[in-house]
């Protein structure tokens, strides 16, 4: 069942693509290469002549991530850093893994829609929404559902059952970026003064430092 979700997923994002746009030959794609100094959507490009498979594969998506970690989830991604082929096509995929009660913590993604469907577990996911309502839209998810997550509000998702969870998504990008809230705020480097977070947060600097610290 798992596979046959996996496989519609990538059926329903490949369908959109090719509604979007019709590549007639290597030479309308710009495959993502090191070697190249041709620039396109700040990745190089690789000689048409040279493109082969393997520049359109990836493989190990049906291996299970690590969740052995401080949130309990791990993320695979499969964007253009991990498939040079996926450059300028504006798509992406991932897997993500959650160990019981694990949390994908608030993040953002600045270049791209997600939409994500369970594969196994439950979910609960949601977003906020931007300035002035900062509305919480939430919901638990159950296998085979599917939420929708608009580009750069921030979400999260979290594994609310006993048992381990998998879903996968599908970015509108093929770079997307993800700016994690946390990691930003108080794992910056250098960081950001600790008077300055305490008056934005409205807390003593101890705990900002406290904060700092972990991140």
């Amino acid at each position: 069942m798992a596979s046959q979700l996996l496989f519609f997923a990538f059926l329903a994002v490949t369908s959109s693509i090719a509604l979007a746009s019709d590549p007639s030959s290597l030479q309308d794609f710009c495959v993502a290469d090191a070697t190249s100094s041709v620039l396109v959507n700040g990745r190089v490009c690789k000689d048409p002549k040279l493109v082969e498979g393997n520049d359109f594969f990836f493989s190990g998506l049906h291996l299970a991530g690590n969740t052995s970690n401080a949130v309990g989830s791990r993320v695979t991604p499969v964007s253009v850093a991990q498939i040079g082929g996926l450059n300028t096509l504006g798509i992406s995929v991932a897997r993500i893994d959650f160990a019981p009660w694990g949390l994908n913590p608030p993040h953002t993604h600045p270049r791209a829609t997600e939409i994500l469907t369970v594969l196994e577990g439950s979910l609960k996911v949601g977003f906020v929404t931007s300035n002035p309502e900062n509305r919480l839209i939430s919901k638990v998810l159950q296998k085979g559902d599917v939420f929708v997550f608009p580009v750069g509000l921030v979400h999260f998702q979290q594994n609310v059952g006993h048992g381990n969870a998998v879903a996968i998504v599908a970015l509108s990008g093929q770079n997307p970026g993800v700016i994690a809230i946390a990691n930003a705020v108080f794992g910056s480097n250098p960081d950001i003064p600790a008077d300055i977070l305490a008056k934005a947060f409205q807390v003593d600097t101890n705990a900002i430092y406290g904060l700092q610290s972990k991140f």
